[in-house]
């Protein structure tokens, strides 16, 4: 690879307090467009209008975040740490306290820049997440039972699932089961029987997740014997653990920098699985604005924001059945990630497509789009479901059913009527029978590092796909175009060759055609070689 160095503009700039700043200014070529840097602002991708800056090190905007930016041009744009970046009248600007930032040519398309991208930075580890993820639904407590997990209503949902006709799959018990952050045990009032639950949803067909965090209640047991250890993030300038601000409260924090604080964790989470059959973990938290080297102090004195996040997602490659929601790096590993919580709204809809295209161009190809009507407690707090929008999460559960993964939260059965739960659950199967094509893609994704939801400019070049934010390619043969909006009807744009839609009717491409879509159809192409 050779730098395009002579195209641009690298400056040296003394910082505040003296320290260097490494400065790269990028000009846009002619009709040249850049993705990149921020999952959850996928929806501004391709980057066409001014950014205010955005530092890598101390945000991530709720979702994974990569040192990688990606032209249509077949450039890119890697660092190893954390920079701070700006878009101005189409110019990226990049600044960096640790190295010069250069651009890389790969080719002439997206496709190159991106391949050389992970071949050089995040190569595959050739590892699968387990193939359920991936061929059934996933369902998890959040929505229906917040901070009320508890035995009774947990075998309630997954009875319900199963009396609704929609498949078993994995099912995550999320935040609250346990004591308190940092103790393992599940509530003896709210689980009375833990290891006879976990049974029970095995033997109806269920693997079974528990949320955990990195935060440990303040003034626990464990608290005292992990600051003992020395397991835990310091004050910076003190041997006082570190009491950090998060949106439970004020807790203190493993400092996962320290190999023996790994090792206690992860013998803390098999012990779980040990004592009560489960199967893995929902990893959430980990986000780099938790980690200000400013407040913190770490057992690796020169770790940064982001390596705490970084240390975070390894623990995951410990256990097959795992998710996360923050990340830094770690593109072609076998994590699943999953979309930032998302409100129930059509505009929360619309950002999942190119968001979910966003996190395949970041080397995460094994990736959910949030939770079908979005994960976003406040939605569905006080919910009256007279006035509840019922089309929306219809629409929604049709965006999930052709991506890696779908994932369920709020009980359909509980909002919608016999009508609209007929169509969710059609979504749903419609999953399960594009589960052995899907696990192709992820299977061809975890030795090559392509994405499985692939831009239409990924696969299409020259075409005219480059701002295209509403339809998407499964893997290479499927061309997926939901229905994000009120209205009963889109545009679709087809690539050339030939396509032969859900109904079985051929369409020659190369033309952008208009279809009139009831609320039970998702449209979808499959090409015709």
């Amino acid at each position: 690879m050779k730098s395009s160095l002579s195209i641009l503009l690298l400056l040296c700039v003394t910082g505040l307090f003296g320290q260097k700043v490494y400065e790269t200014i990028v000009p846009f070529e002619q009709e040249e467009y850049w993705w990149g840097g921020v999952v959850a602002h996928g929806s501004r991708m391709p980057y066409l209008q001014p950014e205010k800056e955005f530092d890598l090190a101390f945000r991530n905007d709720n979702n994974q975040i990569v040192p990688l930016f990606l032209s249509s041009k077949g450039r890119y744009i890697w660092s190893n740490t954390p920079f701070r970046f700006a878009l101005r009248e189409k110019v990226l600007e990049l600044n960096s306290m640790d190295e010069q930032i250069a651009v890389r040519q790969a080719g002439s398309t997206l496709k190159e820049a991106y391949l050389a991208a992970c071949k050089n930075y995040f190569p595959p580890s050739g590892v699968l997440p387990p193939e359920l993820f991936f061929r059934m639904p996933q369902y998890n407590t959040w929505i229906e039972l917040m901070y009320n997990q508890n035995q009774k209503e947990i075998l309630e949902y997954a009875q319900a699932i199963l009396a609704n006709d929609l498949p078993a799959g994995v099912l995550m018990i999320d935040d609250n089961w346990q004591k308190y952050y940092g103790n393992f045990e599940f509530k003896p009032d709210k689980f009375p029987d833990p290891q006879g639950m976990v049974k029970e949803l095995h033997d109806k067909g269920f693997k079974v997740m528990l949320w955990v965090c990195p935060f440990v209640s303040a003034d626990s047991p464990e608290f005292r014997e992990l600051s003992a250890k020395g397991y835990l993030l310091k004050r910076k300038g003190s041997d006082i653990p570190a009491v950090i601000h998060w949106w439970n409260g004020q807790s203190a924090c493993f400092d996962f920098t320290n190999p023996e604080a790994v090792r206690y964790y992860v013998s803390a989470l098999r012990k779980v699985q040990a004592d009560y059959g489960i199967d893995g973990f929902k990893f959430d938290a980990g986000d780099n604005s938790f980690y200000h080297p400013a407040y913190v102090e770490s057992y690796r004195k020169e770790a940064m924001s982001v390596d705490h996040t970084l240390a975070w997602m390894k623990i995951g490659l410990e256990f097959p059945f795992n998710e996360y929601r923050a990340g830094w790096r770690m593109g072609g590993e076998a994590l699943v990630q999953r979309l930032g919580d998302k409100n129930y709204t059509y505009a929360a809809l619309q950002s999942l497509i190119p968001e979910m295209i966003a996190a395949g161009l970041s080397g995460y190809a094994y990736t959910c789009p949030d939770m079908i009507g979005g994960g976003q407690i406040a939605s569905f707090v006080n919910l009256d479901v007279k006035d509840f929008d019922q089309d929306l999460i219809v629409r929604s559960a049709q965006v999930h059913a052709l991506m890696p993964m779908m994932q369920f939260s709020v009980a359909p059965w509980r909002v919608l009527d016999a009508e609209h739960l007929a169509m969710v659950r059609e979504a749903a199967l419609l999953h399960q029978k594009f589960g052995s094509y899907i696990i192709d893609c992820a299977r061809n994704s975890s030795t090559t590092g392509e994405p499985i939801v692939r831009h239409l400019a990924y696969m299409f070049p020259d075409e005219g796909f480059e701002t295209c934010k509403d339809q998407f390619m499964l893997g290479e043969r499927y061309l997926v175009a939901p229905v994000v909006t009120k209205e009963n009807k889109r545009s679709i744009k087809l690539p050339g060759g030939r396509w032969r839609d859900d109904k079985g009717k051929l369409y020659r491409g190369g033309k952008t055609i208009s279809l009139e879509v009831p609320l039970e159809r998702l449209v979808y192409f499959e090409q015709v070689r």
